[in-house]
């Protein structure tokens, strides 16, 4: 049923999955824009902030001690919870925009001591995780756009293993041991997981009127696996 058939109905209020072919792919097109948009501002942010005078005293201030590492990924969650919240506001646009700046914003801080250290290693380490990156997402996305298959069966497995993780980390930062290449590639796959969960949604649970929200989701699907790549990338070259 489009809203032509019911002229009391909102567009935003119908699902994406259930719309006639131009909303959704209008909704579609606009997600993916929004996409594109973020990880350009999170790469001029991250330009930005690296060519600063004195970013060396940031990040030591952000990895001088165990905990102040542990304050600063505590203060992310906070923030990113916050940001998420406003990008899924139904009532006011622009505030699903704040959120989604907001959310940029915060990754592209948190991001600075690990593009610090692979710049300083080697300038390609970044080129070559960030070409990795992009193509698992896109090899991801096409999978799930091809079988048009739903991916949301994965959520109770996502949650439990961001759980673990995070708590893993916790414990690492806590006890002063490193969690080795073995973690690292069980996040990537954690992290091409919550790729498929939040393509998946796109095509079958967002509403129309929720791109930017449905932007944020796949931008930090997608910012999650680059640490990650990042971090392979980096071993590689010890």
């Amino acid at each position: 049923m489009s809203y032509a058939d019911n002229p009391y109905r909102s567009p935003s209020d119908q699902f994406a999955a259930m719309a006639v072919a131009d909303e959704r792919s209008a909704f579609i097109t606009k997600t993916y824009l929004h996409l594109l948009g973020a990880i350009g501002l999170f790469v001029a942010l991250e330009t930005f902030l690296l060519g600063l005078p004195g970013i060396d005293g940031l990040i030591h201030l952000m990895l001088g001690t165990r905990f102040s590492w542990l304050i600063v990924l505590g203060l992310f969650i906070v923030v990113s919870r916050v940001a998420e919240s406003w990008a899924q506001s139904a009532v006011n646009p622009f505030t699903q925009y704040l959120g989604l700046g907001l959310y940029v914003v915060a990754e592209a801080v948190i991001f600075v001591p690990l593009m610090y250290f692979a710049r300083l290693k080697d300038p390609q380490i970044i080129v070559s995780a960030a070409g990795a990156t992009c193509g698992l997402t896109v090899l991801l996305t096409a999978v799930v756009f091809i079988t048009r298959k739903d991916f949301s069966f994965l959520r109770t497995v996502l949650w439990f293993g961001g759980l673990a993780a995070l708590g893993l980390i916790v414990v690492a930062m806590l006890f002063n041991f490193a969690l080795g290449p073995i973690f690292t590639y069980a996040m990537i796959a954690l992290a091409c997981g919550y790729v498929l969960f939040h393509t998946s949604n796109v095509l079958h649970h967002y509403r129309i009127g929720q791109h930017v929200a449905a932007a944020l989701a796949l931008f930090a699907s997608v910012a999650l696996l680059f640490w990650y790549v990042v971090q392979i990338f980096m071993s590689r070259r010890n």
